[in-house]
């Protein structure tokens, strides 16, 4: 078994080592399961071997737009990014991403180092598509994140951002709720308000079988274990997760979690951009190097 930082690293490996990796299942990002399938590196799903495949939910079909008939991979988790706000040092503010905009928090916020996560921000609060591919809708991203958040952050932050609001360092921070919750002791979870502004976009982990997989029928016995109620409930309550991929599962958790499933029906997935994905890079690079 082996962790990537990102679904990049892990798509490089697979494309350097082919076949030869090893693995059995893989979990990347809807984006990456396209890509991956346009490429032919994913193994058909046989749904024979999938009985717990009724437990997915209508909301993460709806979402998966990238294979909604799961023919190649089966949802992982469902969820998205959102803000965190420390009560104690803070209490009159706007629930979404205005915060951002508050020059009196100027060198206490931090947003993530994630080219889609803040662009994609950027475009859906003006209005546009989490996936536009249209220059001046990017270009009015590029001026908003520039004029209107960059000013006050202190940086953008993909790695120590919950450790820094964790010892106070943030006030705001842009990031994921199971790393904040994870770095803070739960005598003091009053003190933290997370919760995911409504224009956000989603992310689907999946999970799915490389092409030429040593072992295809432990592979789909496994997933099958995954999605299963009872089992898929522990993944949750680990995680701090809502059921917003299995229709069963919540009524095994033990556990309230960091947010809820209301918060993210609103979302919009993140696709793969195919070559308009150069665009996003060059807006990315103006805005984390530029002046």
């Amino acid at each position: 078994m082996d962790y990537f930082a990102s679904n990049e690293e892990m798509f490089a490996k697979l494309m350097v080592t082919g076949e030869s990796a090893g693995y059995d299942i893989v979990f990347p990002s809807s984006d990456y399961v396209t890509i991956m399938k346009k490429l032919g590196m994913l193994e058909e799903m046989d749904h024979e071997l999938l009985p717990n495949l009724q437990y997915i939910s209508p909301l993460a079909r709806e979402k998966s737009t990238s294979d909604p008939n799961m023919e190649y991979s089966v949802p992982y988790y469902l969820g998205a990014a959102g803000i965190a706000v420390n009560k104690n040092k803070l209490q009159d503010y706007e629930r979404d991403w205005s915060l951002f905009a508050r020059e009196d928090l100027k060198g206490r916020m931090c947003m993530l180092d994630d080219l889609r996560e803040v662009i994609g921000a950027a475009l859906q609060v003006q209005g546009y598509s989490c996936n536009s591919t249209d220059p001046d809708e990017l270009e009015a991203a590029y001026n908003y994140i520039e004029n209107e958040w960059k000013p006050n952050l202190a940086k953008f932050d993909a790695e120590g951002f919950a450790k820094s609001f964790a010892s106070g360092e943030y006030i705001v921070a842009h990031g994921y709720a199971e790393s904040f919750y994870e770095e803070i002791p739960e005598s003091e979870w009053d003190s933290i308000d997370f919760f995911i502004p409504e224009e956000c976009s989603l992310y689907i982990d999946s999970m799915v079988i490389p092409k030429g997989a040593r072992h295809k029928e432990l592979a789909h016995e496994f997933i099958n274990f995954m999605i299963e109620p009872h089992n898929y409930a522990l993944f949750l309550d680990y995680f701090g997760f809502p059921s917003t991929t299995n229709t069963e599962a919540a009524q095994y958790m033990e556990s309230e979690p960091y947010y809820t499933e209301d918060m993210i029906i609103h979302g919009e997935v993140k696709d793969d951009l195919g070559e308009a994905l150069d665009l996003y890079n060059n807006v990315w690079e103006r805005i984390r190097y530029g002046n």
